[in-house]
């Protein structure tokens, strides 16, 4: 086991990791919310207005779904200095010490990298299989149209499983803080890409598409239909969907039905208190 340092604070690289998250991450998500309103893949329902184009019937307008979406990000903004970087820093440094020293360096790096991006998938995956966890991964897919702002949008009981879950992980296969936080800021990166409405041109699109998450891909993932809500797992890359059988053969469509089948979207608190309702 290694020593019982676990403030992230204490290691150096750690302190420019989080300088560069804090800065490196706004800066993208800001650009894409911009991006995507001047370059629109999908128009949104006009505020006020009943949309009668497949996106749902959010009669809130999309600024409200938006600031709905801030609110509930606002709510795990306070988690991660709080919970979610102490557990996954105490995991770091009492993990189990048994990686080779091969195992370091820039190819460690790149190794872990891909292991996590191996497991999220996995941990997606049963966040839609077990229906624990389903309770609280369904608030993110409630939203009724895809913008950067999905991204953000979870409930803080799935941000503290997740924390948990990957603390886990961090502790059994010896992960070092170092590559978490790494990873953490290419989640972010990626998430706010194939979420966001921004249209790209269909040959750069597909290009991209044969090695990471598009957000070609990812809306079908969004569809209010439960065999593609079900399907494209994929976080980061796009080759483990179907190297594991769950890549949708269904293609994009703009007109969609964008949410959860059978269900309405609802409002901030009625979100919160949604996983710990009886389902209906």
């Amino acid at each position: 086991m290694t020593g019982p340092a676990i403030s992230p604070a204490m290691i150096p690289e750690t302190d420019v990791l989080l300088v560069w998250k804090a800065i490196l991450v706004p800066l993208w998500i800001g650009a894409f919310f911009v991006l995507e309103r001047l370059r629109p893949a999908a128009v949104p329902p006009a505020n006020g207005q009943p949309e009668a184009s497949g996106f749902g019937e959010d009669r809130l307008g999309p600024w409200r779904r938006v600031g709905r979406n801030l609110l509930l990000w606002l709510f795990n903004v306070g988690l991660s200095p709080l919970i979610v970087l102490p557990v996954t820093a105490a995991a770091s440094a009492y993990a189990l010490d048994w990686r080779p020293a091969a195992w370091s360096g820039w190819g460690g790096l790149l190794l872990d990298l891909l292991l996590l991006d191996f497991l999220i998938y996995w941990w997606h995956r049963a966040n839609h299989v077990v229906p624990f966890l389903w309770r609280f991964h369904e608030v993110h897919h409630l939203d009724r149209f895809l913008d950067t702002t999905s991204s953000l949008r979870f409930h803080f009981g799935e941000v503290l499983l997740s924390a948990l879950a990957r603390g886990g992980v961090v502790f059994l296969l010896g992960i070092p803080f170092t590559s978490v936080l790494v990873f953490e800021v290419l989640v972010l990166l990626s998430a706010s890409f194939h979420h966001s409405n921004l249209r790209l041109p269909a040959g750069l699109e597909r290009g991209l598409s044969r090695l990471v998450i598009t957000p070609a891909i990812h809306w079908v993932h969004h569809h209010a239909v439960r065999c593609d809500t079900d399907s494209n797992y994929g976080t980061i890359f796009s080759f483990w969907d179907p190297l594991f059988g769950s890549r949708s053969p269904v293609a994009r469509d703009l007109n969609m039905e964008i949410g959860v089948e059978g269900r309405a979207e609802e409002g901030v608190f009625g979100l919160l208190l949604k996983p710990f309702r009886p389902s209906a």
